[in-house]
């Protein structure tokens, strides 16, 4: 994507992002069919919840759709980090924080 940096497989708390964009703090997860159980969907949950009260938003796709809707997968993101679809993208700068 333009304008952003997503670095892979990244320690945020206790968990390990797929992806992330720190400048957006936006994770974009890509799920396998271990997500899809009772026991993945309650797992995702308490991560998702926890990364939302750090100030992330978390994106979740599964490897199919990576593979068969990349397009939409890549909109998706883009309109996360923009605003919308058509928003033109801006250089984010991310700003780290002190521990």
């Amino acid at each position: 994507m333009e304008g952003s940096h997503f670095r892979r497989q990244v320690p945020i708390g206790p968990y390990v992002a797929d992806f992330a964009c720190m400048a957006a703090h936006l994770i974009v997860e890509v799920d396998g069919s271990q997500h899809g159980t009772e026991e993945g969907q309650t797992r995702d949950e308490v991560r998702t919840k926890w990364l939302e009260q750090e100030g992330f938003r978390v994106l979740r796709f599964w490897n199919n759709d990576i593979t068969n809707q990349t397009e939409g997968v890549l909109e998706s993101i883009y309109a996360a980090l923009y605003g919308s679809p058509n928003a033109p993208s801006t250089v984010l700068k991310h700003k780290r924080r002190l521990r």
